[in-house]
């Protein structure tokens, strides 16, 4: 049977979908066409409110979730005409969906992870079988839910004998250490692009700061950074996973007022400065056997951000998943496509090591097409 797979990825920086056509016939992932698809306004708008709690929320949180997989079907629909691919070649798309709250173990014992998407709509739309819903599974397994990307990361970067460092920088930044006797360990660093792309929409009308270099312009900022690194999460020992629930504009906006008044540049540079310090910590304790620390997710395109992370990390080299094989903006999307490739033929998804589960499970639920 065709091992053709495609990936979908909208995460928490909320910039749209990210699909991938990815052949999972070798031994790593062979991504054919890249197609990334912006969210209109409307749609990131209901998203990024539906991250924090208000009125009417089941009702909004289903109709987004309908308007979620019509985007998502208009990227599968695009990739597949650019690649010139038939639905019916492709075994099956894995659709993460759009995490709007993330509470593992919390409340109960077991807490809860919530993405939202419509996958019956999205297999009916498509033609194709459809696997979604990964976290949920590694959540009632104990686990966080989070992150998932380590074990792909291991599969498509990982080499005997070498250890590597894969840093993805999306809303939130994850870390993936590929040991060189073969472990694999993986975690939540903090913040990645969230509070950057919100502070730089609010004050400069652009939905990210480009290159880096608003940031650049100003100074770091000592005691709000002081502030800032405060936060018990940057402290708070593997495994563990964080989201909007906690790095939001409402997080910001208390210390910002603890801090007193701060020219706008001044504040981008020191919330680039957050994400770097908490990025570069969590790296340099688990730099013993890499060289090398590989960037992907939008972050890897902010020039001043890995400028940063390279000062603070003398010992590594800071590049890109790009010198290893795949561009930066594909890494997420392709290990979707990798989850739902495991789930499909019944092998696990997750990493204890990483999730903190009980032990492997086979992550998301399948909607045949």
């Amino acid at each position: 049977m065709s091992e053709l797979y495609i990936g979908l990825m909208s995460g928490t920086s909320l910039d749209g979908v990210d699909a991938v056509l990815a052949d999972l016939s070798g031994p790593r992932c062979d991504v054919l066409r890249h197609h990334a698809a912006p969210f209109d306004a409307a749609t990131r708008a209901e998203l990024l409110v539906l991250n924090t709690p208000g009125a009417n929320e089941l009702h909004r949180a289903a109709l987004a979730a309908n308007a979620l997989a019509r985007s998502y079907a208009a990227a599968v629909q695009a990739l597949l005409a650019q690649a010139g691919v038939a639905p019916a070649a492709v075994r099956a798309i894995g659709a993460h969906g759009q995490t709007v709250r993330h509470r593992p173990g919390e409340f109960d014992g077991t807490g809860y992870t919530l993405q939202l998407n419509n996958p019956a709509l999205l297999a009916e739309l498509t033609g194709i079988t459809v696997v979604a819903d990964f976290r949920s599974r590694d959540v009632a397994a104990g686990g966080q839910g989070a992150p998932l990307v380590p074990a792909f990361h291991q599969h498509q970067f990982g080499r005997p004998g070498q250890g590597l460092l894969v840093l993805n920088i999306g809303g939130i930044a994850n870390l993936s250490v590929l040991g060189a006797d073969g472990r694999v360990l993986g975690f939540d660093c903090g913040p990645g692009n969230a509070l950057m792309d919100h502070w730089c929409q609010q004050h400069t009308g652009r939905p990210f700061d480009k290159g880096g270099a608003w940031a650049a312009s100003g100074q770091v900022l000592p005691g709000l950074l002081a502030l800032l690194e405060d936060e018990p999460f940057l402290r708070q020992p593997p495994p563990k996973s964080t989201g909007r629930d906690l790095f939001n504009p409402q997080w910001l906006h208390a210390r910002l007022v603890q801090a007193g008044p701060a020219a706008p540049a001044d504040v981008q540079a020191t919330l680039t400065e957050l994400t770097a310090s908490a990025c570069a910590k969590s790296a340099s304790s688990y730099q013993k056997d890499s060289a090398v620390l590989a960037v992907c997710g939008g972050g890897a395109y902010n020039r001043y951000l890995l400028q940063r992370l390279q000062a603070l990390l003398p010992g590594l080299r800071v590049d890109t998943t790009e010198a290893h094989g795949l561009p930066p903006l594909q890494v997420e999307a392709a290990a979707f496509a990798w989850l739902a490739r495991q789930a499909v033929h019944g092998l696990p998804g997750n990493l204890p090591n990483a999730t903190g589960a009980r032990g492997a499970r086979v992550l998301g639920g399948i909607y045949p097409a």
